[in-house]
């Protein structure tokens, strides 16, 4: 057997001769034998040292047959260490006692004197439940860790601009209810972010997060999807399958682009979400669901309800909460701290290191329009960071945006045209509420529709 595989070892048996004869068979395979004669000294020992696997002997000389002092040290090592691993020593073949000690903890027994051979392997195979309570211990502290992690405040979602602190405030508010949620913004602003975040400071943390999306099932293929089939009900059915409404009972739905499905399936879904229930293709059996519904659409849909390409009761029934996740040209301030995060990343994926961006650079990357938001933000700093050198990054890295800055977009309000004067007061309107859709219209004497036009118009 493969010599220095067994770890440490602790011996504790009140016979000499024996003590040494493991010592000298065991220090070829262990990493460390440690022997001992009093048992006294069990705690001391334990509570000082780490030890892979202990033998442990049954009857000191006080008690030579009844087994009943290595019954109370290996309770008192099981105290102190519940998870040791130890294998109890006995002249004695008595099954009784065995069955007793296995009961109370041991994980094996042996008797003495002993093969060779047979010890090692009692060892090899103790020593490989000590390795697995090892991995379950640091699986156990990963998940503390994750957990620790997922209680930070919103610890996925960067940003402290007062549009996002207005969002951190509204999903403590909407998370620990039942309440529909329905999520706008352009793509790659983070909205799946946003339905998960809902989703972990929910009662339903525990339960199963599921992401459809919408844009990405075909017309025939939508009911299958989403509510299930059985096996035969078509021609690529060969087996009973569970739609996603059933997966995610009890814990969050989360629909992806919703503004793109037809008014035909903006029908079936409205009638799932009304009765709580699907019926899988090929069945007539109504199968009850319970999920907490997140929405997202990067379209207006409040306009496509006014032009009859959006279901007016669809949109009741999933927006019992609003969320509007603002274009990143529009959370500015935020820039540094995601690039930043961003660089981190990168920096340690690709095993480089870069320590920040020299000042020219972040004043490009605060001044760029970034038209695929977040999601291009992330893009470009780690095409920069493969590609450049030294451990700052410079403009040079970003030789591939346009320079075209973002403050260029919004003329200055100084302007005697019409259209550019209302759209930079809808920028700052919505600047200043946070970008909170409802409190903007109403300083603007609008409604929420019409100042959805308008941003749909004015490219806000």
């Amino acid at each position: 057997m493969e010599a220095q595989n067994l770890g440490k070892i602790l011996i504790i048996d009140d016979n000499e001769d024996l003590l040494f004869a493991a010592k000298m068979l065991l220090k070829k395979h262990a990493k460390e034998v440690v022997i001992e004669k009093d048992p006294r000294r069990i705690p001391f020992l334990i509570n000082n040292n780490s030890f892979d696997v202990i033998l442990l002997d049954m009857n000191f000389r006080e008690d030579t047959t009844s087994g009943k002092e290595g019954f109370y040290w290996l309770s008192q090592i099981k105290e102190i260490d519940p998870k040791a691993v130890v294998i109890l020593i006995t002249a004695f073949g008595d099954v009784e006692m065995a069955v007793q000690a296995l009961k109370e903890g041991a994980t094996d027994f042996i008797l003495k004197p002993w093969q060779n051979e047979k010890l090692l392997a009692t060892l090899h195979s103790a020593i490989k439940l000590k390795e697995s309570y090892n991995q379950v211990d640091q699986l156990q502290k990963k998940q503390k860790a994750l957990q620790t992690d997922l209680k930070k405040p919103y610890a996925d979602i960067i940003g402290s601009s007062a549009s996002m602190k207005n969002i951190f405030s509204i999903i403590d508010k909407v998370a620990q209810t039942d309440a529909n949620v329905l999520i706008l913004g352009e793509n790659g602003t983070g909205k799946e972010l946003i339905a998960r975040a809902i989703h972990e400071r929910s009662h339903r943390k525990d339960e199963i997060f599921v992401g459809v999306d919408m844009g990405a099932i075909t017309e025939t293929l939508f009911e299958s999807e989403l509510f299930g089939h059985k096996r035969g009900a078509f021609t690529d059915a060969k087996d009973d399958r569970a739609g996603r409404f059933e997966v995610a009972d009890k814990g969050t739905l989360f629909l992806d682009e919703i503004g793109n499905l037809s008014m035909p399936l903006q029908s079936k879904l409205l009638t799932v979400l009304q009765k709580r229930e699907v019926t899988r293709i090929g069945t007539n059996k109504p199968i009850p669901v319970d999920i907490r519904l997140i929405c997202a659409t990067n379209m207006p849909v409040h306009d496509m309800v006014q032009d009859h390409t959006f279901r007016q009761d669809l949109l009741y029934r999933i927006n019992t909460v609003e969320i509007f996740l603002p274009p990143l040209r529009e959370r500015q301030d935020d820039i540094p701290q995601l690039a930043n995060h961003f660089l981190k990343q990168y920096s340690q994926k690709y095993r480089k290191n870069f320590t920040g961006f020299k000042p020219a650079a972040m004043e490009l990357l605060q001044r760029y329009s970034w038209p695929g938001n977040i999601r291009e933000l992330q893009h470009a700093i780690e095409r920069a960071i493969i590609m450049a050198e030294g451990n700052e990054l410079d403009t040079r890295d970003f030789f591939f945006l346009s320079a075209k800055p973002a403050s260029e977009k919004v003329q200055s309000a100084v302007t005697l045209n019409l259209d550019d004067m209302e759209r930079s007061t809808i920028q700052r309107a919505i600047d200043k509420n946070g970008g909170n859709i409802s409190k903007a219209a109403k300083e603007l004497g609008l409604t929420r529709a019409s100042l959805y036009r308008r941003l749909e118009k004015y490219g806000l």
